[in-house]
């Protein structure tokens, strides 16, 4: 996945993981980041971007429904771990074309010690287009 869906997710956590802590923000500022839980139903290969990735699906449920991401998980998970696992996701940022796919939604990670991707997603499951608070 990459934060600003143009960047790559790796290199950009990789960076994350090194900065300084961030000036504090309202809460009013974190409400303005509309995090829900949503299930991958597709995963194809994405050979058009930049660095390997898939195109994924992800269903949210009735109000916001199915939505497409791409996401650079490859180096942790294969297609089949992926279909049917549960992750959290921001779904209010505006799509973003990623060469020839519009990607939706930021499905949201953190990096490991080597700097690939580990999916954040809920302990149990949880019902479709839950909000984070």
């Amino acid at each position: 996945m990459s934060a600003s869906r143009a960047l790559s997710m790796r290199s950009v956590s990789s960076s994350l993981a090194l900065m300084p802590e961030t000036p504090p923000i309202t809460f009013d500022d974190f409400l303005k980041v509309d995090v829900r839980v949503g299930r991958i139903v597709e995963v194809r290969p994405f050979p058009a971007a930049r660095k390997p990735a898939y195109q994924l699906e992800v269903d949210f449920g009735g109000e916001i429904g199915r939505r497409r991401s791409s996401a650079q998980l490859t180096q942790r998970y294969t297609a089949d771990e992926l279909l049917g696992r549960q992750v959290l996701a921001v779904v209010n940022f505006p799509p973003r074309q990623i060469a020839t796919f519009m990607s939706e939604v930021l499905v949201l990670g953190v990096p490991d010690a080597q700097g690939n991707v580990v999916l954040v997603q809920p302990a149990a499951a949880v019902p479709l287009g839950g909000r984070l608070f």
